[in-house]
């Protein structure tokens, strides 16, 4: 890319409506490379600041939602994945997928103090019935939880969630 160093501007000096040309009467430097340059990093700036929020909104967008599949893709009664780690206020989608019915259920033993159970559970007696199905909550409070679906609790069908 080529730059402009300086120019040189010549100003004829006029008189009434004369045609005359006269010698050039003053000579005026004009810098331009550091003007171009803080412009174009000024640009180049708010590009990259740009690209980075909108990368950061895209991975947020992303981040605020894990799904969870209630029974694995081979019918094993099984929370896939069974154990993961999630942000403070991230969604949790429990997505019933093979197996069922199956609900999901929060051991009031095994999770953090002062989280009650009953409102981030589903009732014991509520139950996914068909594919696709989904329940869906939000865990704020930091620590470890323990959860289970009642049906299939005694076969295995458990899990472990981490909120940070």
């Amino acid at each position: 890319m080529a730059s402009v160093t300086s120019a040189t501007v010549a100003i004829p000096s006029f008189t009434g409506l004369k045609s005359t040309i006269s010698k050039p009467s003053a000579v005026v430097r004009i810098p331009t490379t550091s003007r171009k340059l803080t412009v174009k990093s000024s640009l180049k700036d708010f590009g990259v600041a740009a690209v980075a929020a909108a990368a950061s909104i895209a991975l947020a967008g992303n981040a605020m939602a894990i799904d969870v599949l209630l029974g694995s893709g081979d019918g094993a009664l099984a929370f896939v994945p069974n154990e993961f780690t999630i942000a403070k206020g991230e969604k949790i989608v429990f997505k019933n997928n093979a197996g069922f019915p199956h609900n999901v259920v929060f051991d009031e033993d095994e999770i953090p103090s002062g989280v009650d159970a009953s409102k981030i559970s589903m009732d014991e007696q509520d139950l996914l019935n068909a594919a696709g199905e989904t329940y869906e909550v939000a865990l704020t409070e930091p620590g470890t939880y323990s959860f289970y679906c009642a049906p299939h609790q005694g076969a295995g069908m458990v899990g472990k969630v981490t909120v940070n």
